[in-house]
């Protein structure tokens, strides 16, 4: 079955790097994998698409859906693309004496494992495996960020650590909650966790237990969403972290967490028949949006300040899907993909511009466009497409959860669209000196890997253009799954 090479061949690839990752092929090696994975996500997605949801295994231990494999091929995507980013850069970073070929294995290896546990978290039925699954993924992007051994990168996985250690404990209390409201329906076992199960059910599960249950649900697992004012590890593991890192964590871990915490809303929405779980989705989006746009404005360290975006962003999506319907949900999907490509492609550009200055200060960076015209133009069209500008994708979305609010939540419209020109202004602002500005830099001595990055960017200008019918289909069909 093709859910069993989709969690096999990272694993594999883990334990192979484990051994082999510090070969000088190792790089390319560690994208064969990744390129494997996605070949066997774009084979279970075809299943799915031609045969809609199943369940895999002798209890339904996995069950894919539309709207779970929708993130199991676009974490397949970026982190192939990241594994090829990665294999200039950080042999560029073995040149500079940042790493040697120890920490390359660990870097090649953790990755493949990293990508593992996100895979194993988005197939999973089991609501307590889940739990298991993103603790594993928290430990491999403790090792990934701490890569550098310096002061600032091991503070900043230790900050990590303890943040998203205290809210996975949160979200295992929440676990632990749903087991009991579930037991008394279901009876004792480990299949009263099995999420098609609890969702058969849901109008029977207490609903005063649920209610409780998506407290802790929702701040264990937001604080891995990176929602405020649950977010100060994830600027400090964006900037200290190596860059391949901080494409994944941004793109790919984020979503991951937002996912746990919709399985969980449908549960519990179809218990309370209230908007209690959308409610505070809504307000934990809401205050992620305007806090992330502000300090935004403050930040000096470019790879900071596009951390503080994904905040952002997170907080957008997530309001989206505490709207609910058809329409928000729709747009919370298309935003995901959105962020995710644009981002990592965002993070790409400023990983060489980043190697080539030496440092990661906006003011220090300059002219880029003359020293490096692909990585000038790289960075500058992701950060048009992440603000918004049309004709990319990201407009789209943006326009839909926009219009949406007005139309269902107009008191919250003016502080979304003041949030987004905040951070459009700050922005924008920082990045066109970085680009267009006065320079004495000569031009890079080597070719940077930045294929991904207009790779990335093109299908968010033709998503912002047209969506194939197939693809429109496929996004309606897991807004359904989330109750629109």
């Amino acid at each position: 079955m093709e859910i069993y090479w989709l969690l096999g061949i990272p694993l594999s690839g883990g334990v192979f790097l484990a051994l082999w990752g510090n070969r000088r092929n190792a790089p390319e090696i560690n994208a064969l994998f990744s390129l494997l994975t996605l070949i066997a996500a774009a084979a279970l997605t075809a299943r799915i698409i031609e045969h809609g949801p199943m369940t895999v295994g002798g209890e339904g231990w996995f069950f894919i859906d539309p709207f779970n494999v929708f993130l199991v091929a676009l974490t397949a995507f970026v982190a192939f693309t990241t594994s090829l980013f990665s294999r200039p850069y950080m042999r560029i970073e073995k040149e500079h004496g940042r790493l040697n070929d120890k920490r390359l294995r660990l870097y090649h290896s953790s990755y493949q494992i990293f990508i593992a546990a996100m895979l194993l978290a988005l197939t999973t039925n089991n609501m307590g495996i889940l739990w298991v699954s993103m603790e594993a993924a928290t430990l491999a992007t403790v090792l990934l960020v701490s890569l550098y051994r310096s002061p600032a990168s091991l503070e900043a996985a230790w900050k990590y650590f303890i943040l998203c250690g205290v809210g996975i404990a949160q979200a295992l209390f929440g676990t632990i909650l749903l087991y009991f409201a579930a037991e008394k329906v279901l009876g004792s076992g480990g299949t009263a966790l099995l999420w098609t199960h609890l969702n058969e059910v849901k109008t029977q599960l207490e609903p005063t237990v649920l209610q409780l249950a998506f407290v802790f649900l929702l701040v264990g697992y937001g604080t891995k969403v990176g929602l405020a004012p649950l977010h100060n590890w994830l600027p400090d593991a964006h900037a200290e972290g190596p860059t391949p890192v901080s494409a994944v964590l941004s793109g790919l871990l984020l979503n991951v967490a937002l996912y746990a915490v919709m399985r969980s809303k449908v549960l519990v929405d179809g218990a309370l028949g209230t908007d209690m779980a959308g409610n505070l989705m809504m307000g934990f989006g809401l205050l992620s949006v305007v806090l992330a746009a502000f300090l935004i404005k403050r930040q000096t360290d470019v790879k900071r300040m596009f951390a503080y975006s994904s905040i952002e962003h997170m907080g957008l999506v997530t309001f989206a899907f505490g709207m609910g319907g058809a329409v928000a949900s729709f747009a919370g999907l298309l935003h995901m993909t959105m962020h995710s490509l644009t981002k990592s492609a965002i993070f790409f550009a400023v990983g060489h511009a980043t190697q080539k200055a030496g440092t990661q200060l906006m003011d220090d960076i300059r002219g880029l466009i003359k020293t490096n015209p692909t990585i000038g133009w790289g960075l500058m069209l992701g950060t048009i497409a992440i603000l918004g500008v049309p004709p990319f994708g990201v407009f789209a979305s943006e326009f839909l959860i926009i219009t949406t609010a007005m139309h269902e939540h107009p008191w919250a419209t003016p502080f979304l669209l003041l949030a987004l020109g905040v951070a459009f202004a700050s922005i924008f602002g920082k990045v066109q000196p970085m680009v267009f500005g006065e320079t004495e830099m000569p031009r890079l001595p080597y070719q940077p890997a930045l294929t991904p990055v207009f790779i990335h960017l093109g299908l968010v200008l033709m998503l912002g253009l047209f969506i194939p019918p197939y693809l429109a289909t496929w996004y309606r069909q897991a807004a359904a799954l989330l109750g629109g």
